[in-house]
């Protein structure tokens, strides 16, 4: 195997890690961008729910478009996931509080792969070139 051969193999190895790597940044940048979107949603239904009197009759969102008719039996706290199927009773402005924490440090993470995504598609992109510039090279020495 010639040198010319060795780094055309070396250049698909390169360009199959970086579309690894861009395919795993696009899952992750999924990921986040899902938890943002229910994070939105809780936001505003409790939004929506603050303030109004226990008893009354409420439609919450339960995904996929779907709502459940429901009443209010707590109108001053709400029942909030912290981790690891564990919960607690926060005020709506404290619930409301720890979701608008938690979206930044997902707006955050959401601009750190976009940026990682860049700048792998960019490389990506680069290696894609050089190979083929010596695909056509090598085409052209099997020629003569």
């Amino acid at each position: 195997m010639s040198a010319d051969e060795e780094a055309f193999r070396r250049l698909i190895i390169e360009a199959q890690v970086f579309q690894g790597a861009l395919d795993t940044f696009q899952s992750r940048f999924n990921m986040v961008e899902r938890a943002l979107v229910q994070l939105q949603v809780a936001n505003s239904t409790l939004q929506g729910l603050k303030g109004k009197e226990e008893g009354v009759s409420i439609i919450i969102p339960v995904g996929g478009g779907t709502h459940i008719k429901a009443k209010l039996a707590d109108s001053k706290k709400v029942i909030m996931g912290i981790g690891a199927n564990v919960a607690t009773e926060k005020t709506y402005d404290g619930a409301q509080e720890s979701i608008g924490r938690q979206m930044t440090e997902l707006q955050k993470s959401r601009i750190a792969l976009q940026q990682q995504i860049s700048q792998t598609m960019a490389k990506l992109n680069d290696t894609q070139d050089k190979i083929q510039s010596m695909t056509e090279a090598l085409k052209g020495k099997q020629v003569v």
